[in-house]
């Protein structure tokens, strides 16, 4: 296995690691009022964006990666949308 591709493996499993709390505290508590809104809808348009590019380019790692971690902040995303939509209709 060339070097590129067991840095490339060791990227895609500390970034899809990086996201893993997060996601599982923000499933389990639904807290989301110090989480930017922004960051995780850039964050999950890039990750989109490089899962893609993983799969055009052939690079499994950085499709795997990416897919993980546009799909966990996809999962932040939504429950901050209803969090702050819900507080909206409330009051």
């Amino acid at each position: 296995m060339e070097i590129a591709s067991i840095i490339g493996y060791c990227a895609a499993i500390l970034m899809v690691l990086g996201y893993v709390p997060q996601t599982l505290q923000t499933i389990r508590t639904r807290k989301t009022d110090d989480i930017a809104l922004g960051s995780f809808v850039l964050m999950a348009l890039g990750a989109s964006c490089f899962f893609v590019q993983g799969l055009l380019t052939d690079n499994l790692p950085l499709a795997i990666a990416n897919g993980l971690t546009a799909t966990m902040s996809t999962v932040i995303f939504v429950i901050k949308m209803v969090n702050d939509y819900g507080r909206k209709n409330k009051k």
